[in-house]
């Protein structure tokens, strides 16, 4: 079976939802097969550095400036 991975900020269960099931079709249609596993991983700001500061610090500056 096919295993989608999603890497990335935490979202409300109806996008989740909406996720799964787009990914899910897509891969279905290319795959050709109906059981595909989707895995969503959501990474908190605090967990995740781009160009060496935390996303958490970064969001911070944007809403001083």
């Amino acid at each position: 079976m096919p295993t989608v991975t999603i890497e990335g900020p935490s979202i409300e269960i109806d996008k989740k939802r909406e996720l799964v099931r787009r990914i899910s079709t897509i891969a279905s249609d290319i795959y050709g097969i109906e059981h595909i596993i989707v895995l969503i991983h959501e990474n908190p700001p605090e967990n995740v550095g781009l160009m060496g500061q935390l996303i958490l610090d970064k969001n911070k500056e944007k809403e001083t400036n």
